[in-house]
C-alpha cells in the first residue's frame, strides 16, 4: 500500500511539472523579448523609464491589459539623452498600450547663439580697455563674480561673497545659461534663443570720446549677424532674447546727433523684435528690468536661509541711512538735500560717503554693515532713475525708501509686489526738494507691526534679487535668472499662441507704454494707486 501510495504521487508531481513548464513557455512566447533584453528601439530606456517614475514618484498607475497580449508593442524612441523620463500616463489604443513619456524640459528648452567671439569672450581679453575709469580685469574672476571678500569682519557670512562689479551682469548672466538644465544644441526644438551678445561692456568702451560710427559699430554688425541665422527666421527674432548690463538708455540714442548719448543697439528694427533685458529698462515694452548684480553669490539654499535668519535677528541702531555722493551739476537732484537731512538727524541716519576718491562704497563690508544696522535705506535717484544700492540695502534686509516711481515701481514688475507699500516707502521727491517733508519724522510715524511686516517682506525678496554662484545651482529658491528666464519663456510663448490664432505678432510687441511714460515723468505727489 505503502508503495502505490508513492507511485501516485510521484505520477501527480510529473503532470504538475508538465503543466507549468507548458504555461511558463506560453508566457515567455507572449511577452515582448525586446523589452526583455531592451536591445531594440530604445525600450531599455522606456523600462527605465517605467522603473524610475514608479520609484520616485510613487505612482499609483498601472500598465492597462492588452486585448491581444501576443501582439507586439514597439515603445516610441526616446528623443533626447539629456531628457530624464517621466511616466506621465498609459494609454490604450486599439490593442496596444502606448506610454505617454512627459518630457521635463517640454517648453524650457533654450537654444543658445555661437556668437563670433569678438562679441563676448575676444572682449574679456582685452578688459584694461572695458572702461575708462579702472581696470576691471580683477572682476571678471570667478565667473564674472569678482574677487571673493577675504575678510567678513564679522558683518557677512563665511562664504559667497564677492567684489561683484555692477556691470558685469552679461557674464554672470551667460555663465548662468551655460548651467541651465534645459539648453539644446538643436535649434528647432527651443522654445527660447538666448544671444549671448555683451553689449554693455561693447559699448563702454566707446561712451566718451568716441563718435557715433564707433559706438554703433558692433550693435549693426551683431544684428546683421542674427538676421542671417535659420534660428532668426523661425519667429523673425521674436523668440531671441539679450540681456544688457548697462540701463538701457545706453542703448536708445533717438537721433545721429554726436552729443547725443548711447549707441542705437536697442532702437535697431531687429532689435525691436527681440526681447531686452537690462538692470534699467526705457518705456518700450519689449524692455524688462532685471536685477543688478549684489556683493551675493550663494552656491547653496542653506546659505540663503542662514542669511535671512541672520538678518531677522539683527537689531538696527539707525532708522534710516544713505549710502551715496551729491550730484551738483543735475538741477533736479536731491541728494544734496538728503544728505542734509541725514547730517542733521545725527545718531537716527547713517551716512557712508561716496564721494570720488573713497572706496567705502565699493567695499561689501563697509555697504552691508550701515544696510544691515539701518530700518530704512534711502534711495534717490542719481545718474539714473535705478541704483546698485537698491539691491544692497534688500540684500541687508533694509526697507528701501524711494523718491521717484522709475527707480523701482515701473521697472522690476517680475520681483517686487505690486503693491510697493508692502515693501518699501515712497516720498515724491518734490516734497524734499522743496522742504516740505522731514525724512525723519515721516519714517518715525511707521510703527513697529508695520516696520517688521515690511522687513518680512524684504527678507522674503533676497532669493529674488540674488544671482547664485554660477558654478553651482539652487534647488528650493528661484534666483533673479530663474525668474528672468521663466518670464521670458512665457513671453514668447503668448507670441507663439498669437501666430496659432491668426494675430500678428508684431502689433504691441515694441510700443511704448503710456503707463511708464506718465511715471517716468512723475516727481510730485502724484496718485500711484491708478497704475499700480
Amino acid at each position: 500500500m505503502e508503495k502505490q501510495t508513492i507511485g501516485k504521487k510521484s505520477h501527480n508531481q510529473v503532470w504538475f511539472v508538465v503543466l507549468v513548464s507548458f504555461v511558463l513557455c506560453l508566457v515567455l512566447r507572449c511577452l515582448d523579448y525586446s523589452v526583455l533584453t531592451g536591445a531594440k528601439n530604445g525600450a531599455s530606456m522606456v523600462v527605465h523609464g517605467f522603473s524610475y517614475a514608479l520609484n520616485t514618484q510613487r505612482s499609483t498607475q498601472h500598465v492597462a491589459a492588452m486585448d491581444k497580449p501576443c501582439e507586439e508593442t514597439t515603445p516610441p524612441p526616446y528623443k533626447d539623452s539629456q531628457v530624464y523620463p517621466i511616466l506621465e500616463n498609459n494609454v490604450t489604443s486599439g490593442d496596444k498600450v502606448q506610454v505617454q513619456v512627459q518630457d521635463p524640459c517640454s517648453g524650457k528648452y533654450i537654444y543658445v547663439h555661437h556668437l563670433p567671439s569678438r562679441f563676448n569672450s575676444d572682449l574679456l581679453k582685452d578688459c584694461r580697455r572695458l572702461t575708462k575709469w579702472s581696470d576691471m580685469c580683477p572682476s571678471l574672476m570667478n565667473s564674472g563674480l569678482g574677487p571673493k571678500v577675504k575678510s567678513p569682519q564679522g558683518v557677512l557670512s563665511d562664504k559667497s561673497w564677492f567684489e561683484t562689479n555692477q556691470f558685469l551682469l552679461e557674464v554672470i548672466f551667460h555663465q548662468r545659461m551655460k548651467q541651465y538644465k534645459c539648453l539644446t544644441d538643436n535649434s528647432s526644438m527651443a522654445s527660447a534663443v538666448f544671444v549671448p551678445y555683451y553689449a554693455g561692456l561693447d559699448v563702454g568702451r566707446y561712451l566718451w570720446g568716441y563718435n557715433t560710427s564707433v559706438r554703433d559699430a558692433s550693435a549693426s554688425d551683431v544684428v546683421n549677424w542674427l538676421r542671417t541665422r535659420v534660428e532668426w527666421k523661425q519667429m523673425w527674432g521674436r523668440d531671441h532674447f539679450l540681456v544688457a548690463g548697462r540701463v538701457a538708455w545706453d542703448f536708445r540714442r533717438g537721433t545721429g546727433n554726436e552729443s547725443d548719448w548711447g549707441n542705437r543697439l536697442m532702437s535697431l528694427p531687429e532689435s525691436m523684435n527681440m526681447t531686452m533685458l537690462s538692470i534699467e529698462s526705457t518705456f518700450w515694452s519689449n524692455e524688462f528690468s532685471i536685477p543688478y548684480p549684489t556683493y551675493f553669490h550663494p552656491s547653496s539654499d542653506s546659505e540663503v536661509i542662514h542669511w535671512q535668519k541672520r538678518l531677522r535677528r539683527r537689531k538696527r541702531r539707525y532708522l534710516f541711512s544713505f549710502a551715496g555722493a551729491p550730484r551738483p551739476s543735475m538741477n533736479d537732484s536731491i541728494r544734496g538735500e538728503i544728505i542734509n537731512q541725514c547730517l542733521a538727524s545725527k545718531n537716527t541716519c547713517k551716512f557712508l560717503d561716496c564721494k570720488s576718491g573713497g572706496k567705502k562704497c565699493d567695499t561689501p563690508v563697509e555697504v552691508i554693515k550701515a544696510f544691515r544696522d539701518s530700518i530704512f535705506c534711502l534711495q534717490p535717484p542719481g545718474d539714473s532713475y535705478s541704483r546698485r544700492s537698491t539691491f544692497d540695502s534688500i540684500l541687508a534686509g533694509c526697507i528701501p525708501v524711494f523718491f521717484h516711481p522709475y527707480s523701482a515701481y515701473a521697472q522690476y514688475t517680475w520681483y517686487f509686489p505690486k503693491n510697493y507699500t508692502k515693501y518699501s516707502v515712497y516720498i515724491p521727491a518734490n516734497d524734499i526738494k522743496h522742504g516740505r517733508v522731514s525724512i525723519n519724522e515721516t519714517l518715525s510715524r511707521f510703527s513697529k507691526h508695520q516696520v517688521l511686516a515690511m522687513r518680512k517682506q524684504v527678507l522674503e525678496l533676497i532669493p529674488k534679487v540674488i544671482y547664485a554662484d554660477p558654478r553651482h545651482r539652487l534647488e528650493r529658491f528661484d534666483d533673479a535668472f530663474d525668474i528672468a528666464v521663466k518670464r521670458v519663456l512665457e513671453s514668447v510663448d503668448k507670441v507663439r499662441e498669437d501666430i496659432k490664432e491668426g494675430k500678428d505678432p508684431s502689433v504691441d510687441f515694441a510700443v511704448g507704454y503710456n503707463w511708464k511714460l506718465k511715471l517716468s515723468g512723475i516727481v510730485g505727489d502724484h496718485p500711484l494707486e491708478q497704475f499700480f
